[in-house]
């Protein structure tokens, strides 16, 4: 407990210096045609995070297995995360990045063998094709986190949800100490999303995540994910990991198949995002993150009863195939009923 409240009260003050900083050096989101926001908030939210596991990591450096080269990790992707909200970097550096930490996360020995018996109850063992599917593993968690930071706390309630869910099931495992790990990035991420919400000293103080913060975040996610889900002591099967992600995963593969059929890159920005289309539907953004939040919640909640109950790792997959064309199908349908309406209106 005392880790968690000095990770907390640590990450608090470092946000609100970072603050000052940020608007010096020019560490600001402008708004533009895609980003709506008032005035220029300071990018430091990934920075105030990545610093309290600074001190979480002088605290109890033994906590996490392979701490310091998580922290190296860590470090080279939050530097190029801010010269990339600084001076908006191209997509191959910031890929060919992303491609060297999950190199340096598989030299330790942190990489995808199994994917569980997917296989109608028949493990599906990768090899050596394993590092590859770390590969593509790490840049889609990294990816999927950023591309769902659109309205304010999102990023924040989606992170706490996988780190809390994380946190259950290392607990669960008998992991105590990864699962104090996990609360602790919760308590991290807290403070910025108090102040990414106007909670409790208005918008005065507001602060956005930056590229920084949503690729450090999805980094520790996927990390976390195969530490829990690989080996002997694994704490979960493979398949459940998607249940912890759900809502980014979903929404990440949904964007980026639609934009691939108009012909556009995947990485291209748009507004065509869950959040994005939650809104078109008429659900304000607080609203929108409260479904999203719930959302995520429940996706999580029910991966772990699926896993505790022992339901087959095919069928699984098969839930989770099934919840992600729903989830897309009823958000669609809502959005397109708006628009009808709207028209309606407008012509009477």
């Amino acid at each position: 407990m005392q880790e968690i409240v000095c990770v907390f009260l640590g990450a608090l003050a470092l946000l609100f210096g970072a603050r000052k900083v940020a608007r010096r050096v020019g560490l600001v989101d402008k708004p533009n045609a895609r980003k709506h926001h008032h005035g220029h908030i300071p990018l430091v939210g990934g920075v105030s995070v990545y610093l309290s596991l600074w001190i979480l990591y002088a605290l109890q450096p033994t906590w996490l297995p392979d701490f310091t080269l998580y922290m190296l990790c860590a470090t080279l992707l939050l530097l190029v995360g801010v010269l990339d909200d600084r001076f908006d970097l191209p997509v191959l550096p910031r890929m060919g990045l992303q491609a060297l930490v999950a190199c340096l996360m598989m030299w330790s020995g942190l990489w995808l063998h199994s994917l569980g018996n997917v296989l109608f109850g028949y493990e599906l063992a990768l090899g050596a094709a394993g590092y590859l599917v770390t590969l593509l593993a790490v840049i889609a968690a990294i990816n999927a986190f950023n591309m769902v930071d659109g309205i304010d706390g999102l990023l924040g309630a989606l992170s706490c949800v996988t780190f809390g869910a994380l946190g259950l099931v290392f607990n669960l495992a008998g992991n105590s100490e990864v699962a104090l790990w996990c609360l602790c990035l919760m308590a991290a991420c807290l403070p910025y999303i108090l102040l990414n919400l106007g909670i409790p000293w208005g918008r005065k103080f507001k602060v956005f995540m930056g590229d920084a913060g949503s690729t450090l975040i999805g980094f520790t996610v996927i990390w976390l994910l195969i530490l829990a889900t690989q080996g002997h002591d694994a704490a979960m099967r493979p398949v459940t990991a998607l249940w912890l992600i759900a809502v980014p995963l979903m929404d990440m593969l949904r964007v980026m198949v639609t934009r691939i059929r108009r012909g556009d890159s995947p990485f291209k920005p748009d507004r065509e995002h869950l959040h994005h289309l939650l809104q078109r539907a008429g659900f304000s953004g607080r609203g929108t993150l409260a479904l999203m939040f719930a959302f995520a919640v429940l996706f999580a909640a029910f991966g772990i009863l699926l896993d505790l109950g022992h339901v087959g790792d095919f069928w699984q997959l098969v839930l989770f195939a099934g919840s992600f064309l729903l989830l897309n199908t009823v958000t669609r349908a809502a959005a397109k009923l708006k628009l009808t309406f709207e028209k309606l209106l407008a012509f009477k």
